[in-house]
Protein backbone atom coordinates (compact mmCIF):
# COMPACT_ATOMS: atom_id res chain seq x y z
CA UNK A 1 0.00 0.00 0.00
CA UNK A 2 1.59 3.66 -1.32
CA UNK A 3 1.37 6.42 0.81
CA UNK A 4 -0.09 9.62 -0.63
CA UNK A 5 0.67 13.18 0.47
CA UNK A 6 -2.50 14.93 1.63
CA UNK A 7 -0.76 18.59 1.69
CA UNK A 8 1.32 21.37 4.07
CA UNK A 9 0.97 24.35 5.50
CA UNK A 10 3.71 26.87 6.88
CA UNK A 11 2.52 28.40 9.56
CA UNK A 12 3.91 31.68 11.97
CA UNK A 13 5.52 30.32 14.91
CA UNK A 14 2.90 31.64 17.11
CA UNK A 15 0.01 30.30 19.17
CA UNK A 16 -2.43 31.78 16.92
CA UNK A 17 -1.19 28.64 14.57
CA UNK A 18 -2.99 26.49 16.96
CA UNK A 19 -6.43 26.87 15.55
CA UNK A 20 -4.96 27.46 11.63
CA UNK A 21 -3.57 24.24 11.86
CA UNK A 22 -6.51 22.45 12.89
CA UNK A 23 -8.67 23.90 10.17
CA UNK A 24 -5.85 23.28 7.69
CA UNK A 25 -6.25 19.36 9.17
CA UNK A 26 -10.07 19.52 9.14
CA UNK A 27 -10.67 20.73 6.01
CA UNK A 28 -8.14 17.76 4.37
CA UNK A 29 -9.55 15.48 6.12
CA UNK A 30 -13.37 16.61 4.99
CA UNK A 31 -11.84 17.02 1.31
CA UNK A 32 -10.49 13.50 1.26
CA UNK A 33 -13.13 11.85 3.05
CA UNK A 34 -10.89 10.09 5.69
CA UNK A 35 -12.49 10.42 8.67
CA UNK A 36 -16.52 8.90 8.89
CA UNK A 37 -16.39 9.16 12.80
CA UNK A 38 -16.72 12.58 15.08
CA UNK A 39 -14.67 10.92 17.47
CA UNK A 40 -11.27 10.42 15.13
CA UNK A 41 -12.02 13.55 13.40
CA UNK A 42 -12.02 15.01 17.08
CA UNK A 43 -8.24 12.75 18.24
CA UNK A 44 -6.81 14.11 14.77
CA UNK A 45 -7.60 17.90 15.92
CA UNK A 46 -6.54 17.38 19.80
CA UNK A 47 -2.73 15.56 18.36
CA UNK A 48 -2.48 18.13 15.76
CA UNK A 49 -3.35 21.16 18.60
CA UNK A 50 -0.36 19.39 20.77
CA UNK A 51 1.80 19.45 18.29
CA UNK A 52 1.80 22.58 16.87
CA UNK A 53 1.47 23.89 20.39
CA UNK A 54 4.49 22.29 21.39
CA UNK A 55 6.41 23.13 18.49
CA UNK A 56 5.88 27.18 18.93
CA UNK A 57 6.37 26.85 22.79
CA UNK A 58 9.68 24.51 22.98
CA UNK A 59 11.17 25.29 19.71
CA UNK A 60 13.34 28.10 18.30
CA UNK A 61 10.11 28.93 15.47
CA UNK A 62 8.32 30.01 18.90
CA UNK A 63 11.36 32.32 20.15
CA UNK A 64 12.21 34.14 17.35
CA UNK A 65 10.81 36.76 15.65
CA UNK A 66 10.11 35.46 11.57
CA UNK A 67 9.84 31.48 12.86
CA UNK A 68 7.78 28.97 11.05
CA UNK A 69 6.19 25.92 11.84
CA UNK A 70 5.05 23.35 8.99
CA UNK A 71 2.33 21.05 9.19
CA UNK A 72 2.04 17.89 6.81
CA UNK A 73 0.00 14.99 6.29
CA UNK A 74 0.28 11.79 4.95
CA UNK A 75 -2.25 9.23 4.53
CA UNK A 76 -1.51 5.36 4.17
CA UNK A 77 -4.03 2.62 4.23
CA UNK A 78 -6.42 3.15 7.63
CA UNK A 79 -2.98 5.43 8.90
CA UNK A 80 -2.52 8.99 9.09
CA UNK A 81 0.55 10.95 9.33
CA UNK A 82 0.95 14.32 10.34
CA UNK A 83 3.95 15.58 10.70
CA UNK A 84 5.24 19.20 12.45
CA UNK A 85 8.28 20.41 11.41
CA UNK A 86 10.06 23.73 13.26
CA UNK A 87 13.48 25.09 14.02
CA UNK A 88 13.94 22.66 16.24
CA UNK A 89 15.66 24.05 20.16
CA UNK A 90 19.05 22.91 21.84
CA UNK A 91 17.93 22.80 24.78
CA UNK A 92 15.01 20.87 24.62
CA UNK A 93 13.99 17.18 23.20
CA UNK A 94 10.68 15.95 22.78
CA UNK A 95 10.02 13.60 25.55
CA UNK A 96 6.74 12.95 27.82
CA UNK A 97 6.63 14.06 30.98
CA UNK A 98 4.76 12.86 33.77
CA UNK A 99 3.26 15.37 35.61
CA UNK A 100 1.04 15.76 38.92
CA UNK A 101 -2.63 16.13 39.12
CA UNK A 102 -2.51 20.13 39.81
CA UNK A 103 -0.18 20.77 36.80
CA UNK A 104 -1.07 23.43 34.85
CA UNK A 105 0.09 21.29 31.51
CA UNK A 106 2.99 19.31 30.07
CA UNK A 107 0.45 16.80 29.16
CA UNK A 108 0.87 16.86 25.45
CA UNK A 109 3.25 14.17 24.15
CA UNK A 110 1.39 11.92 27.29
CA UNK A 111 -1.94 12.73 25.45
CA UNK A 112 -0.36 11.91 21.75
CA UNK A 113 1.17 8.65 23.40
CA UNK A 114 -1.82 7.31 24.22
CA UNK A 115 -3.79 8.53 21.16
CA UNK A 116 -1.53 7.46 18.76
CA UNK A 117 0.33 3.92 17.26
CA UNK A 118 3.47 5.24 17.57
CA UNK A 119 5.30 8.78 17.25
CA UNK A 120 8.46 10.23 17.87
CA UNK A 121 10.91 13.21 15.87
CA UNK A 122 13.96 13.26 14.54
CA UNK A 123 16.70 16.14 13.58
CA UNK A 124 16.10 17.45 9.65
CA UNK A 125 18.48 20.22 7.90
CA UNK A 126 15.91 22.89 9.10
CA UNK A 127 15.62 22.15 12.53
CA UNK A 128 12.80 19.23 13.57
CA UNK A 129 10.33 17.17 12.93
CA UNK A 130 7.73 15.24 15.41
CA UNK A 131 5.07 13.10 14.07
CA UNK A 132 2.35 11.18 14.85
CA UNK A 133 0.92 7.93 13.27
CA UNK A 134 -3.33 7.95 13.77
CA UNK A 135 -5.64 5.35 13.18
CA UNK A 136 -8.72 6.54 11.17
CA UNK A 137 -11.67 4.56 10.35
CA UNK A 138 -12.06 5.20 6.83
CA UNK A 139 -8.53 6.15 5.39
CA UNK A 140 -9.08 5.74 1.59
CA UNK A 141 -6.21 3.46 0.08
Amino acid sequence: MTSRFMGAVILPGALVSVPLARAFVKAALRLRELTNDESDEYMVLLVVSELVTNSVRHSNSGRRQGGLVTVKLRAKGPVLRLAVVDEGASDSAPQVRRVGADSDGGRGLELIEEMALKWGSYEVAAGRVVWADLAVTACVP
